[in-house]
């Protein structure tokens, strides 16, 4: 897979914010993605070194339509630790 593809989007929320000042980054990736290929994206697109990533898989609700069921949206986070007094900036 294409490193450009890894990454869909970085996460900006209040608790993500406050987990970037301890060098904790979250972002939205493909669910095809496993934990090596999102370490080198991150370490290719920003240019820093990282030290550990955790991943998380979600599943949003199925519902029933008046047409019939549609199944929930698939979506995989990571929680991205960079190395000691390095950052990304991301605004």
């Amino acid at each position: 897979m294409d490193l450009t593809y890894v990454i869909k989007r970085p996460l900006l929320s209040e608790k993500n914010t406050y987990a970037a000042e301890q060098n904790r980054y979250a972002f939205e990736v493909d669910v095809r993605a496993d934990k090596k290929q999102i370490k080198a994206a991150v370490e290719a697109l920003y240019k820093v070194s990282v030290v550990q990533v955790n991943t998380m898989v979600g599943k949003a609700r199925d519902r029933m339509y008046k047409y019939g069921k549609v199944n929930g949206k698939i979506s995989k986070k990571a929680l991205v630790k960079v190395a000691e007094g390095q950052k990304i900036e991301l605004f």
